[in-house]
C-alpha cells in the first residue's frame, strides 16, 4: 500500500452526501425480503447484481425504487442504516450528513413514523458505540407533485428535533427546482436547513434556481456548474461547499470516465469540493473508495487529498464549536501522519 493510499483511509472524513437507501447491499435486500415475505423478480445475490448493471440514472432509479419495497418496519431502517455506520467506522468517517426519502415509503404504506423510529435509534447507537456524529436531511422526490411534498414537509415539522434539513433528489432533467420554491420557502419558514441535488444532469441554470429560489446553503453534484463561468466565481465567492460523488458520476455516466472528472477543476477555480459516496451499494464503493478512485484516476496530490478532507468538515452543518474540535482533530491527524 502507498503513502497516499494508506493517508487515505486513516485520514478522518466527514459524508455529506448519502441516500441511506442507497446503502442497501445485494445480500441485505434479499435477507429483508424474505423476512417481510416481499416478492422481488430477483432470487439470487447474481441476479441483483446484474440488475445493477445500469448506465444511466433513470435506469438507476427503477432499481432503487424497487429496492426500497423491502423496507417495511422499524427494524428495517435500523439495519439498513446501522450497517452504512459500522462501515462508516471502519473508513474513519466521523460525521455523516443523511438522506433519506420518505415519499418513496409512505406511498407504499410505511409510516412517517416508522422510517423515524428505526433510523434515529440507529444514529444514536453508532454514536455510543463509534462515536459517530450525524444529521438527518429529509428529502422531496422531485418526480412527485408539489402537494405531495407539503403532506411531506408536514411530517416533518412533528419532528423538529430530529430532522436538520431539507433537501431535493430523483430524476433532474424536466422538474427544476423553481417547482419546489414555495415548500422550500416553508421548510426554511420552519427552521430547516435547505440543500438541493442540481447540475449532476441538468444545466447550470437549475444551481441558478437552487440558490435563488430554494435559497439553498449547499450544492449536492454541481457538475455542470463549471459551464457558467460567472456563476462559478459566485459560488467560489461564497464560499458554499459542493457534495461531489466521484462513482456515482462514472456509473450514471455523468462524466465518461474518473480521468474526465472535474473535481480538480472545481478546486482550481476556488470551489470548495468535498468527496462523498451517494449510493454506495449501487454505484461500487464508499467514502475510501471513492477517494482512492478519483486520486488513482487523477494523481491528486496529498495536499489536494489534504484540502478535501478539510473541505468535508467545513462544508458540514455542525456547529462552529464541532466543525473547531474536528478541524483540531484532522489537522492533528495530518502533522502526525506526514
Amino acid at each position: 500500500m502507498t503513502f497516499i493510499q494508506r493517508f487515505i483511509e486513516e485520514m478522518p472524513k466527514a459524508e455529506l452526501h448519502l441516500h441511506i437507501e442507497g446503502t442497501l447491499e445485494p445480500e441485505m435486500m434479499l435477507a429483508l425480503a424474505q423476512r417481510n415475505n416481499v416478492e422481488l423478480p430477483y432470487k439470487t445475490l447474481k441476479d441483483v447484481r446484474k440488475a445493477y448493471e445500469f448506465s444511466c440514472l433513470q435506469d438507476f432509479l427503477d432499481v432503487y425504487y424497487l429496492g426500497m419495497s423491502v423496507l417495511l418496519t422499524s427494524d428495517d431502517f435500523f439495519d439498513l442504516a446501522y450497517a452504512y455506520l459500522e462501515k462508516m467506522n471502519t473508513q474513519n468517517v466521523r460525521h455523516v450528513e443523511v438522506f433519506f426519502d420518505p415519499q418513496g415509503h409512505t406511498e407504499r404504506g410505511v409510516s412517517f413514523d416508522t422510517v423515524m423510529t428505526g433510523l434515529i435509534s440507529a444514529f444514536d447507537k453508532a454514536k455510543g458505540d463509534f462515536g459517530i456524529t450525524s444529521k438527518l436531511i429529509m428529502c422531496f422526490l422531485r418526480h412527485l407533485p408539489e402537494d405531495s411534498a407539503f403532506e411531506t414537509l408536514a411530517s416533518a415539522c412533528k419532528c423538529k428535533g430530529y430532522i436538520h434539513g431539507v433537501g431535493l433528489d430523483s430524476s433532474e432533467n424536466g422538474h427544476p427546482p423553481s417547482q419546489f420554491e414555495r415548500v422550500f420557502k416553508e421548510a426554511r419558514d420552519n427552521g430547516f436547513i435547505a440543500v438541493a441535488h442540481a447540475g449532476e444532469e441538468g444545466p447550470p441554470s437549475y444551481v441558478g434556481e437552487a440558490l435563488d429560489l430554494l435559497k439553498i446553503e449547499r450544492i449536492d453534484h454541481g457538475n455542470r456548474l463549471l459551464e457558467d463561468a460567472v456563476l462559478t466565481q459566485r459560488v467560489a465567492d461564497s464560499g458554499m461547499a459542493m457534495t461531489v460523488c466521484p462513482l456515482s458520476n462514472q456509473r450514471l455516466q455523468v462524466v465518461k470516465n474518473l480521468a474526465d472528472h472535474p473535481l480538480r477543476k472545481m478546486l482550481k477555480a476556488g470551489l470548495r469540493p468535498t468527496v462523498n459516496s451517494d449510493d454506495p451499494s449501487y454505484f461500487g464503493g464508499y467514502m475510501n473508495e471513492n477517494y482512492l478512485a478519483l486520486q488513482a484516476a487523477l494523481d491528486l496530490s496529498h495536499d489536494e487529498i489534504i484540502q478535501l478532507g478539510r473541505n468535508s468538515f467545513l462544508g458540514s452543518f455542525m456547529t462552529d464549536k464541532e466543525k473547531q474540535k474536528s478541524l483540531e482533530h484532522f489537522d492533528l491527524f495530518t502533522e502526525k501522519f506526514s
